[in-house]
């Protein structure tokens, strides 16, 4: 017996498959860790992403002034529930549920104070195929996410529009360069565009939609597509009150005079056009043109004005939308600076809201002309045409749909003591 063992111990063939043999269980023990590393790293993974998004949507609840609520029955919840309902849509860990916890706001972490942060918490036990056969439990994979409403930048075009359509457009030679971003609420996937040989230097260029990449928006644009919708700035600002039959017709101005109407103050309506040939100076005033417009056709036309508004309204307006009429500017010299202080403080021109959707306004700016302050026509598709020799100093512009064509040249640049100023963005983010 001794010695067939010896034999045997100095017999070299069959070692190779001796040796493969010995190490077999460290090959195939290496194979099921790597196995169950890679299903454990994918798991992971999926989880994360889960709790990513149902802490987006518990934010984006907040955003929209509905309840986070909490994440029980993720199988049975709907829209009541929008963390829960998030994970019914977007959980991938197949055969298992997981245990969640929502917070609002978190109770750990560096936005415990924070109000609109959403903390939502996963965790999962599920067996893994190898080490499966040795653990007498299935480990828990967790994951946590806390999403929050930060700010997304300056705006000082907003568009409100709603629709799938296109909100901001560039087109033609315009030459736009605003000192601030421009946002639109449209939830087109061409919500913001740049087109021809546009060039436009906004940053951020924000929407709700999407946002074609284009060589016309200006090197280092931050593109911001599928952002949250910016709220109207202006939306508690009112219609003056004021007396329809104390409206007078507008005095007829000629080419060449001057109506000088500086000493004007406080409110003071008219019922027919705003329509100089000549020279117009307003007061510190605010003037309802009820169920009149505005036009500034002639070349030698110039309506200028410091801290003044001029509102574009009418009496009828509840029965009769289109008896609410708008500016049209097209030839003369426009040099207007909005009031800096009061209820239309940072305000040119606004229009009532109950005109009719989609009305047509243009601004043409021509040499001469300074714009300070802001347009606010939101139910109207807003046009503005301008050159370089304006004077664009912290134009604002509020408006359903707007387009920038023709040759506009645009700097914007706010004094430090305007009225107007741009207006505070917002977006939903993963702050941990």
């Amino acid at each position: 017996m001794i010695s067939s063992f010896k034999r045997l111990w100095r017999d070299r063939r069959g070692n190779a498959l001796a040796i493969a043999g010995a190490a077999l269980p460290l090959v195939l023990g290496s194979a099921g860790l790597a196995s169950d590393t890679i299903q454990w790293t994918l798991w992971k993974r999926q989880l994360q992403r889960a709790a990513d998004s149902a802490a987006m949507a518990g934010v984006y609840a907040i955003a929209s002034d509905r309840a986070v609520g909490d994440c029980s029955d993720i199988a049975g919840s709907t829209y009541v529930k929008p963390v829960a309902y998030d994970l019914k849509k977007n959980y991938k860990v197949v055969g298992i549920t997981p245990t969640c916890a929502v917070t609002n706001p978190p109770s750990v972490g560096g936005f415990t104070a924070d109000p609109r942060a959403v903390r939502v918490s996963l965790s999962i036990q599920k067996r893994l195929a190898f080490s499966g056969l040795f653990l007498p439990t299935a480990p828990t994979i967790t994951a946590a996410s806390t999403a929050t409403i930060v700010p997304s930048g300056k705006y000082c075009v907003i568009s409100l529009e709603e629709n799938a359509v296109t909100g901001i457009n560039a087109t033609g030679s315009t030459d736009v360069d605003l000192g601030c971003g421009m946002i639109t609420n449209s939830t087109s996937l061409t919500a913001a565009v740049a087109t021809g040989s546009s060039e436009v230097t906004a940053s951020p260029i924000a929407a709700v939609g999407g946002i074609p990449a284009s060589t016309h928006w200006g090197t280092g644009t931050v593109l911001q597509p599928f952002t949250l919708a910016q709220e109207d700035p202006f939306k508690d600002v009112p219609i003056p009150s004021y007396d329809p039959s104390s409206c007078s017709n507008f005095p007829n101005v000629k080419n060449g005079d001057v109506l000088d109407r500086s000493a004007d103050t406080g409110v003071i309506c008219f019922k027919t056009a705003m329509d100089p040939k000549g020279t117009l100076i307003l007061g510190k005033a605010t003037y309802v043109l009820n169920g009149a417009g505005l036009d500034l056709n002639n070349t030698g036309s110039k309506i200028s004005c410091n801290e003044c508004t001029i509102i574009f309204t009418s009496s009828t307006a509840a029965t009769d939308p289109t008896s609410i009429k708008s500016p049209n500017v097209n030839g003369g010299v426009l040099d207007m600076v909005a009031p800096k202080t009061g209820t239309y403080k940072g305000i040119m021109m606004y229009q009532d809201r109950r005109a009719t959707a989609d009305n047509s306004i243009q601004i043409n700016g021509n040499n001469g002309s300074k714009m300070e302050g802001a347009y606010y026509f939101p139910r109207a598709d807003f046009t503005f045409n301008g050159n370089a020799g304006i004077d664009s100093k912290c134009l604002q512009i509020v408006t359903k749909r707007v387009q920038f064509t023709g040759n506009s040249a645009i700097t914007n640049v706010c004094p430090s003591d305007s009225g107007g100023g741009a207006f505070d963005g917002q977006r939903i983010r993963l702050v941990e």
